[in-house]
């Protein structure tokens, strides 16, 4: 695999950027302890977000997603999305244009990755999670699946503990569009023929528990090729490390 730290100019976002990307090398003999899978024309590509507290280089930093990613021979690109709940924000940046729609361009523009719906996939943890989710039900047509480990689910029950925050995203009456809400949204594209696969792990100590158990029955209720994990854990990169291996699994086994 190939590690890029790949520096561009974004129109969304109006500045300078950057994102992590780990990419397989189509001939790495004598590499040591790795066992690789190298037979794509082009890639296919995983978008994989961050949470709150975050940049584009946690999960590099807590996870072993360059060697997890290397079994199934697929493109990880790794944004920033700043504190934005990857939203268009009301006074800021257009980090939703950017990461959604911006960033497949820029990246298919410079890599070798597919442009196909079926080849592309997006998944995040926590504030990564909402967004990963949001993103999918909302680009119909541009990703296969998506999952969301611990994800924030209940977006105006979470704008609550954090007016700051969310009155720079949404305004100073933080009024949440339907777009930005997983439930209605969830319920606008169920009958969309194009809507993703949707992935959800939580853990059953996770103070998010609750939220992405009212996610869960609705996801149940639609019309979703929908899949739920869950099990022990908390809000943290033990939980999140174990589970974005499953995560690979459920994209990548099936799309083989």
């Amino acid at each position: 695999m190939a590690l890029m730290n790949l520096k561009f100019f974004s129109e969304s976002l109006g500045m300078q950027t950057e994102v992590y990307v780990v990419i397989p090398q189509k001939s790495s003999v004598g590499e040591i302890g790795i066992n690789s899978k190298k037979d794509a024309d082009k890639y296919k590509c995983l978008y994989l977000l961050h949470g709150l507290s975050d940049d584009h280089s946690i999960w590099l930093r807590r996870t072993s997603i360059e060697r997890y990613a290397q079994e199934y021979g697929i493109c990880v690109v790794m944004p920033c999305g700043a504190r934005s709940f990857y939203t268009d924000l009301k006074y800021g940046e257009k980090y939703y244009t950017y990461i959604a729609k911006e960033l497949p361009r820029i990246i298919r523009e410079f890599l070798n990755v597919s442009e196909k719906r079926e080849d592309n996939f997006i998944a995040g943890l926590s504030m990564g999670g909402y967004g990963a989710l949001k993103i999918a039900l909302r680009e119909c047509g541009a990703f296969a699946a998506a999952a969301g480990l611990s994800s924030v689910a209940d977006i105006e029950q979470h704008a609550k503990k954090r007016e700051t925050l969310f009155k720079q995203i949404w305004g100073e009456k933080i009024e949440i569009p339907p777009e930005d809400r997983l439930f209605d949204l969830a319920r606008m594209m169920n009958e969309r023929t194009d809507k993703p696969r949707i992935y959800m792990a939580v853990g059953t100590e996770d103070f998010l528990y609750d939220d992405n158990q009212k996610l869960r029955e609705l996801f149940n209720k639609l019309n979703y090729d929908f899949t739920y994990k869950e099990s022990e854990g908390s809000h943290s990169w033990v939980f999140w490390d174990k589970y974005i291996q499953d995560v690979l699994k459920w994209m990548f086994a099936v799309s083989k």
